[in-house]
């Protein structure tokens, strides 16, 4: 049986690989459908899909009512990309608005995108915190800034009394008793300067260095896959240095087409990739046999 509401971070916190996919479109049917994935998260894309909150709480709610998964949790773990990005803290304040719309549906974590600046992810962290969540605050992060009014919901989609939603709604591994999972694309040359200072905000689960954009940043039109010139193979190796550093889990794929699907996953693995995204269930079979799998299988 399930040990945390979020499948994800109870992977991630056993050293265990937990598989992504994209959730589909955000309807009650498609909800009901997707409770039954193979993948451990589901990424809803508003960075570049049409900002459909609406469509997001019909799909919460069908995660409920197709649910459990087959591994005992109320839903698989969503996380929710933003129209905004991450740039700088005026531009996260002020589009902060956007992330307690997500939230407020039930969503278990947020990846924000082209993070430039530490300031800029303070104020990420901050805009998922409750004010009286105090974990690291005065020590990087300030403090939160989400509302009360809007609990009933997610902690109706969590199982949860809203009073202990909001207690469990708050970023791991910072609170190890956190249920929200946040993440970062530090996707372009500046993100890649400011790493190591980026990533050692408290509050942040996850990172990945975004290689479609950090190629563009680095002047390559189309360079997402493998194998890669110099300089990208310098920034991707500049991210997650910094994220291992600061105990960051790290997602990345890697398709190199002159690869089998066995030797793709044998390389992130190697690279200690947690999170290893760009399969499907047939692809993702083969890379739970490369890591070693044990939990939820």
């Amino acid at each position: 049986m399930p040990e945390r509401i979020n499948r994800a971070i109870e992977l991630l916190e056993a050293g265990q690989p937990a598989f992504p996919t994209g959730a589909g479109p955000l309807t009650y049917e498609n909800g009901k459908r997707m409770a039954g994935t193979w993948a451990d998260i589901l990424l809803v894309d508003f960075e570049h899909g049409a900002f459909d909150v609406t469509g997001l709480h019909q799909f919460m709610r069908g995660l409920v009512d197709g649910g459990p998964t087959s591994s005992g949790h109320r839903t698989p773990c969503v996380v929710s990309t933003l129209p905004s990005n991450c740039r700088t803290r005026d531009e996260v304040v002020h589009n902060q608005w956007q992330i307690r719309q997500v939230l407020t549906a039930g969503v278990h974590g947020v990846l924000h995108t082209h993070a430039r600046q530490a300031s800029a992810v303070q104020a990420f962290v901050e805009g998922c915190r409750y004010v009286w969540q105090t974990l690291g605050v005065g020590n990087g992060l300030g403090e939160g800034q989400r509302g009360g009014g809007g609990q009933g919901i997610p902690a109706g989609i969590w199982g949860l009394s809203p009073g202990e939603y909001m207690r469990l709604a708050d970023p791991w591994p910072l609170n190890p008793e956190g249920e929200l999972l946040l993440g970062l694309k530090i996707e372009d040359r500046e993100g890649m300067a400011n790493a190591g200072h980026i990533a050692a905000v408290p509050g942040i689960g996850f990172a990945e260095w975004g290689p479609g954009d950090m190629g563009m940043s680095h002047g390559y039109a189309d360079s997402h896959d493998p194998p890669y010139p110099d300089d990208m193979d310098r920034a991707r190796l500049a991210v997650k240095g910094a994220c291992d550093e600061n105990g960051v889990r790290f997602y990345s794929s890697w398709n190199d087409p002159t690869k089998s699907a066995r030797e793709n996953y044998e390389f992130l693995k190697s690279w200690g990739v947690l999170i290893p995204g760009g399969g499907g269930e047939e692809e993702a079979g083969v890379g739970w046999e490369v890591y070693g799998r044990t939990m939820f299988v």
